[in-house]
């Protein structure tokens, strides 16, 4: 019989790791979050104000604006991974000539660090320089400009995302389909379901848990994304979003109780997010296993 203290004694470093840069950062952004705090000011050092920094927050129009656009922008880039991400995992199910080589050019992305995907959508998109511009402006009359239009910079915004995250989606994708078992798919087909039907009720419940940690996954990193889109329009109109207001209150203004308050309630609503997701999707599976 195995002793329970040697799983423990095993873990322990992982746990240890796990307290130090994360369970004890968290506490300490929870206690400056009920307090005052600027650095730089005069006063003497944390003070404490209970919940006036979460009463501002919720009459603060450029925090609520830049929670509507994150939600705009996390909905609109998950949703277009999910699907890309989808349809290249199936097309790599089956075999094409060059197929080792796309994958391999397909997940490049995934190696190239945020800050420089900015950088490269950055010289791709500036005016006067990138190729976009020019040849919207020469083959379709389109005036690009990201910092003069914010619906341009957001939907930049979003396809670079979908571009650096949708090899992942496929990634996830592929290996959900490669465990689907082969005979529960043959034997609708047998049974003489079409497509739609042997995706609708065979496929997509396998996928189903797969779908699910991706999209968990993908709404963390949407809403907390701060260095590409900054690199990309540096917080410009249209780009604003959660992360970036709270780097906007944190250094340049060194409110760091009022940015420790954003930060949780960001954390709140990530967690939220996800919750009324899987509940979405686990009471969807219950009724249709009823």
């Amino acid at each position: 019989m195995r002793n329970p203290r040697t799983g423990w004694l095993l873990l322990s470093p992982t746990l240890i790791i796990l307290i130090i840069f994360g369970f004890m950062p968290f506490l300490y952004v929870l206690f400056v979050g009920f307090n005052q705090w600027n650095v730089f000011s005069a006063d003497d050092g944390l003070v404490f104000n209970g919940l006036d920094n979460f009463r501002r927050l919720v009459f603060d129009d450029d925090f609520l604006h830049s929670v509507g656009l994150t939600i705009r922008f996390a909905i609109f880039a998950i949703a277009s991974e999910v699907v890309l991400g989808f349809l290249l995992a199936q097309m790599l199910t089956r075999k094409f000539p060059g197929k080792s080589l796309f994958r391999i050019i397909h997940t490049f992305p995934l190696m190239v660090a945020p800050i420089a995907v900015g950088a490269i959508w950055r010289l791709l998109v500036i005016p006067g320089f990138g190729p976009v511009p020019f040849f919207l402006d020469r083959w379709f009359d389109i005036k690009y400009q990201i910092g003069s239009f914010p619906e341009q910079a957001l939907l930049t915004s979003i396809i670079m995302d979908v571009w650096h995250w949708t090899p992942f989606v496929t990634l996830t994708m592929l290996a959900g389909l490669s465990a689907i078992p082969r005979e529960p798919v043959e034997q609708a087909k047998v049974d003489g379901a079409s497509r739609l039907q042997v995706f609708w009720y065979v496929t997509l419940p396998f996928l189903r848990p797969v779908l699910l940690t991706t999209v968990f996954i993908r709404i963390m990193d949407a809403i907390r994304t701060v260095d590409e889109v900054w690199m990309l329009a540096g917080g410009g109109p249209g780009t604003r979003f959660t992360g970036i207001y709270i780097w906007r209150v944190v250094f340049p203004r060194t409110d760091y109780g009022y940015g420790s308050s954003i930060s949780l309630i960001t954390l709140y609503l990530t967690v939220v997010l996800c919750w009324l997701l899987f509940i979405a999707i686990s009471g969807r599976r219950k009724g249709e296993v009823e």
